[in-house]
């Protein structure tokens, strides 16, 4: 049954409906494949029986005609999202053991639609990284190797192990949170495709938070047409989440028509930045191309303060994350020192619980909200992420979507650029800007480096506007016709 794994969701659905293999088959070829792929890491918690239990159940609610729209269907799900009864860690140690007793909305939705749980996937700790390289559970590795070289591979971050995952066949989809582009940027690195919604339209209760104002739920999957189909499942309005939005949800499926005459696609100048390798200069003026010769307009627009956009990211997503985290002391959950005084207590607690990178950005989040300098720093990021927002909604009047790279390189080895984190924030430069204005955003493979990698190009579009993201998606999807898989998928499969 090792076939399965090769399977998309839609393919998988229509195989159950038609009766061609059972939930529990397909559950088990995946938590097969999962034990041949552990040396990826993807997986910081694995749930086999849980998984093979819904699919136990899952075959009864079909059998009886009473199916879900995602009834068996083995998902992966990022360990920043709270499971009842399984642990959930945010990757950090000051999470070990902690076992919530409730669900985060994002899962509900999926288990109510009947999907099964696989386990919980690896990330950066607290989502804060560009290459999964800050876990206390140690570093995910990208299934793809280069061609000229063996060495092991970041998956890109923070959503790591759930991008990793999906591109192994160790999990159909998976969850993942964006940031400033961490589904984005590790679909782009493992050659899938990754959905960053508009900002409310998934709702964040019961998803541990690093900075609340940007942190959205996201999907993973091989297709267009699969994201599709998990974030329809994923969005509405939550009355516990007070940044949900009460909006209806769109069938986004309904959208993929590939019909994208009359369209206005933007292709923002300043994204050109010195520097960016030419095969992704090249891939994205084929992207254009491709949507030129599917009916769609290209013109070129301003996005004059993108610039700033990566300054104003690492002020205002630390000075989130310092406050989000001081609730972690050890007192009620989680690691905690054994010390006698209250404030060793508190302090030792957290030296030991958090990682080098939670710390430093707790640190500027800190200081850039202090006395003498929330001014300086936090108000004025503030203000200048308006003006980032403002350059979208100006760019809109003039097209319907905007088109860029995803990210300013294909996947680097692991430990490539650890030593100097400017470098690694560098990686979200494509997907930060997004972020800020809490537009939706998707990242579909396009094509190859020279070393064999995939590179993926991001559509961005208006407020609310998933449908033509996915639609463009799809385009650009069936044109592009990537087909690449890693070697290592490749090996397992002979």
């Amino acid at each position: 049954m090792s076939n399965l794994t090769d399977l998309t969701i839609t393919q998988a659905i229509t195989g159950l409906d038609n009766k061609d293999f059972t939930a529990v088959e397909l559950a088990q070829s995946h938590i097969d494949a999962m034990a041949e792929n552990k040396s990826l890491n993807a997986y910081i918690t694995e749930t086999p029986d849980i998984a093979l239990r819904q699919a136990e159940a899952s075959d009864k609610r079909r059998a009886s005609g009473d199916a879900g729209a995602l009834d068996g269907i083995p998902l992966a799900i990022k360990d920043l999202f709270c499971t009842n009864g399984v642990q959930t860690t945010a990757a950090s140690r000051i999470l070990d053991g902690f076992t919530p007793q409730y669900e985060s909305t994002v899962t509900q939705k999926l288990f109510d639609a009947g999907s099964v749980m696989l386990g919980k996937t690896n990330l950066d700790e607290f989502a804060m990284g560009s290459s999964n390289t800050t876990s206390y559970y140690g570093n995910v590795i990208n299934p793809w190797k280069r061609d000229s070289d063996n060495r092991d591979l970041t998956p890109g971050g923070s959503s790591g192990g759930s991008a990793a995952a999906v591109a192994a066949r160790i999990c159909m989809g998976a969850t993942g949170t964006d940031t400033g582009g961490s589904i984005r940027q590790p679909a782009a690195f493992c050659g899938i495709t990754g959905m960053k919604p508009t900002y409310g339209r998934c709702s964040r209760w019961g998803t541990i938070a690093f900075a609340s104002s940007l942190d959205q739920a996201g999907t993973f999957a091989r297709t267009v047409e699969d994201n599709a189909l998990l974030l329809r499942t994923m969005s509405g309005h939550d009355p516990k989440d007070s940044t949900s939005a009460n909006k209806d949800v769109p069938d986004f499926l309904a959208a993929l028509d590939d019909n994208i005459k009359g369209k206005t696609i933007g292709i923002p100048k300043e994204y050109n930045i010195d520097g960016t390798p030419k095969e992704i200069s090249e891939l994205w003026q084929r992207g254009r191309e491709w949507l030129e010769n599917a009916g769609a307009k290209t013109i070129e627009v301003s996005l004059p303060h993108t610039q700033y956009a990566l300054a104003t990211y690492y002020v205002i997503a630390p000075a989130e994350a310092s406050s989000n985290l001081a609730r972690y002391d050890g007192v009620r959950y989680g690691h905690r020192a054994p010390e006698d005084d209250l404030t060793d207590m508190y302090e030792i607690t957290r030296a030991e619980g958090f990682g080098e990178e939670v710390k430093r950005r707790i640190m500027i989040g800190t200081y850039s909200l202090s006395s003498g300098y929330y001014d300086a720093y936090y108000i004025k990021a503030q203000k200048v992420r308006r003006l980032i927002s403002e350059d979208f909604m100006k760019a809109f009047e003039q097209c319907d979507a905007i088109l860029t790279p995803t990210a300013p390189s294909a996947a680097f080895a692991i430990g490539d650029n650890e030593d100097d984190p400017i470098k690694m924030y560098l990686n979200d430069v494509f997907t930060v800007p997004a972020s800020l204005a809490g537009l939706p955003g998707i990242s579909v493979p396009a094509g190859l480096d020279a070393n064999g990698l995939p590179l993926g190009l991001q559509i961005i579009g208006r407020p609310w506007d998933e449908e033509n993201v996915l639609k463009i998606a799809g385009v650009i999807e069936k044109i592009a016709n990537f087909t690449a898989i890693p070697k290592s998928v490749i090996k397992e499969a002979a």
